[in-house]
């Protein structure tokens, strides 16, 4: 029989194993943080999701859209940028972080179906890449932007129109619903982003065009094209007033 010191004595000792126990399986369990430095890099592998999510709100909130260039990580906060190389190609493909994840032992990054795409990854399913923390896209205010929106959101400056008659332009997207063309515009932070109505008279369905650029040459869209494509997942070059 224990006297009633000695109790005392053996219940502090079964706590401490208890805890030291408890702090053991934590620690299997603890995700390794990579913090979101620039230039902060890991390897490891990435697998990519799309139809079943697609639609879905993201750990961030923001609706999952597979053809957009995102990314779901365990442990960078949102918003960070990363750039993702397919070790076994050298492709590459810059995606914004939105949701959390893969839960699966081994995996480090799950691409959109978009951004898996790019890096030629889509058929085999996993690829091992290398993750590296980089700056957002650049961004600067427009030189005439109104007052009421010096503490907004900075918008993209990347080209500068052509004077004189109508031009090119860069399409992101065209929508049957206006309010999904609508949210994409509001992503993009181009000063001119715009959502433009279907002619009426036109036959078939009507789409809500959203477009980017005004009076550009072939040239400067073909090139804002490409900066609209890492964000909107898609961009094409058209000619103003084509469908408007």
């Amino acid at each position: 029989m224990f006297t009633g010191r000695a109790c005392i004595t053996v219940g502090r000792i079964l706590c401490t194993l208890a805890l030291m126990l408890c702090a053991a399986g934590c620690a299997r369990h603890t995700i390794a943080r990579l913090p979101a430095r620039i230039g902060s890099s890991e390897s490891g592998i990435a697998s990519w999701y799309g139809v079943p999510y697609h639609g879905r709100p993201t750990a961030s909130g923001e609706i999952f859209d597979m053809e957009r260039l995102t990314a779901a990580h365990r442990a960078l906060p949102f918003e960070t940028w990363v750039e993702v190389t397919n070790l076994s190609n050298g492709k590459q493909v810059d995606v914004r972080i939105t949701d959390r994840g893969p839960f699966v032992h081994g995996r480090i990054i799950d691409l959109s179906m978009a951004a898996a795409r790019q890096i030629d990854m889509v058929r085999a399913g996993t690829a091992r890449v290398r993750l590296k923390v980089i700056n957002p896209p650049v961004i600067a205010a427009p030189i005439d932007a109104p007052a009421e929106t010096v503490n907004a959101p900075p918008v993209k400056t990347l080209v500068s129109p052509q004077t004189g008659a109508r031009g090119y332009a860069v399409q992101a997207g065209a929508f049957s619903d206006s309010s999904r063309a609508e949210t994409l515009r509001q992503t993009l932070l181009y000063f001119d982003a715009r959502v433009v109505e279907p002619n009426r008279e036109l036959q078939g369905n009507p789409l809500w065009r959203v477009l980017v650029g005004h009076g550009l040459t072939v040239e400067a869209a073909t090139a804002l094209a490409a900066e609209v494509k890492k964000v909107a997942g898609a961009a094409i070059v058209v000619r103003e007033g084509a469908q408007e």
